[in-house]
């Protein structure tokens, strides 16, 4: 499996016994809240009464959220009513309705928003209960670094999201390469994507990826960079180290797949809505891939993580995490579905039978996964994987037009060496109070 980089995962608190759900109201002002916490004393599984729950989640992930609230409200009094808001709109509805206190009992965020919305105050703190929980060594320590603040925490993981880089094993052996190997380093990688590009089968090309999706890009580059040991940003969030000579390496190993052709033409102006759909139709023979869409891919397709310049693999642990909103009153019944959530029924019972990623170590090779080696593979991925945390990591990558896309497009697409310059407005942006 190669080494996996795991940077930025704050040291575990001692386990203790099982305690109390941190009720820390606080309000969500124009400005930045520092969250507070007043600790009525909680049973550790919480209260299952019959009282009626709402969350919120982003469309990407209502598949899974479905499946979750059903086998949830099957089996407890408590009922929780889902909402599934589309993904471009999640944002501002969270922000109108903490602003007007209206926030749902519980919702999930994108793991690259939590450190901001946990610093604004929009989560209760349930440290004491998530230190309790005898398997918290297990669960996955990017998603929990993300969601802890001053040592608090605030977010469990509620979706584990997985980049991982994926072949279409036809196209390989079509093109010469052993189908059941998957490219070791960057260039291993580069040559693959030449060979498959080679068969000159119409409408075929060695790769794909989004030129114009920052978003896409940090999830399926950035293991790139720690797989060869460096590091994406400093420690704090606030300094960009995107202009390292790995880095650099990687959008030159792209500079090279475009400039041959190697590269689906469409990815140019890809911004994010169809970046995978090469690949899905198997038009593409290897990609940067999203380890959720594996039960999407028609064919035989090899799955490994994401490989270095030189060697070693790592992975992009993105997803959502999920917590108890400033706003709810029913901390305790919120505590008992999230309680549940991380438990051998949910994790195993609903997640991995639906082929999706275990957010606990020791559920990794459950029954579900073994009869698929490719799950276990992204399962014992995603315990070893990263999650980079900033506060400002939306508006430096993820935005329309950001300098971390404009760095990509000057570098790859146009050969211009702007890296340097654009990783000093990268920095600016992430240094911003």
């Amino acid at each position: 499996m190669g080494v996996f980089r795991n940077r930025r995962v704050r040291g575990l608190v001692g386990l203790v016994a099982a305690g109390g759900l941190a009720l820390g109201l606080a309000a969500c002002s124009g400005g930045t809240t520092t969250p507070t916490s007043a600790a009525p004393s909680l049973s550790a599984e919480g209260t299952d009464d019959g009282t009626s729950l709402t969350l919120w989640t982003r469309a990407p992930l209502e598949k899974q959220a479905k499946a979750l609230v059903a086998a949830y409200n099957a089996s407890h009094k408590n009922q929780v009513q889902l909402t599934v808001v589309p993904n471009d709109d999640y944002v501002a509805k969270v922000g109108a309705a903490a602003g007007s206190n209206g926030l749902p009992d519980l919702f999930a965020a994108d793991i690259v928003y939590v450190p901001n919305w946990v610093k604004q105050g929009l989560f209760q703190d349930i440290t004491a209960n998530i230190d309790g929980m005898s398997f918290k060594d297990q669960i996955n320590k990017g998603h929990l670094a993300a969601g802890t603040s001053d040592g608090k925490e605030y977010v469990l993981p509620f979706v584990l999201d997985l980049s991982m880089l994926f072949w279409n094993k036809e196209l390989f052996k079509e093109a010469g390469l052993d189908p059941e190997k998957a490219p070791a380093t960057m260039d291993e990688y580069v040559n693959a994507a030449k060979k498959v590009q080679a068969l000159n089968k119409p409408g075929v090309y060695g790769t794909a990826t989004g030129f114009n999706c920052g978003g896409c890009l940090v999830f399926t580059w950035f293991p790139g960079i720690w797989a060869s040991g460096d590091q994406v940003m400093n420690a704090e969030g606030t300094e960009s180290l995107l202009n390292g000579a790995n880095a650099k390496k990687i959008y030159d190993a792209w500079a090279d797949m475009w400039k041959s052709g190697a590269v689906l033409p469409s990815s140019k102006d890809e911004a994010g809505p169809t970046w995978t759909a090469g690949f899905t139709e198997g038009k593409v023979g290897e990609m940067f891939y999203p380890a959720t869409l594996l039960s999407s891919t028609p064919f035989d397709a090899g799955v490994a993580g994401i490989p270095g310049v030189s060697g070693g693999a790592s992975t992009f642990v993105g997803g959502d995490g999920i917590g108890v909103s400033k706003d709810s009153t029913h901390a305790a019944q919120a505590w008992n579905f999230l309680n549940w959530m991380m438990s051998e029924d949910a994790q195993v019972g609903v997640l991995a039978k639906n082929n999706d990623v275990v957010s606990r170590g020791d559920f990794a090779n459950n029954e579900y996964a073994a009869k698929d080696p490719r799950l276990v593979t992204i399962n014992q991925v995603a315990a070893k994987g990263d999650t980079p945390v900033a506060l400002n990591f939306q508006q430096a990558f993820n935005a329309v037009g950001s300098p971390w896309v404009t760095m990509v497009r000057d570098r790859v697409l146009q050969g211009t060496d702007t890296v340097d310059a654009d990783n000093a407005k990268i920095t600016e942006i992430l240094g911003q109070q």
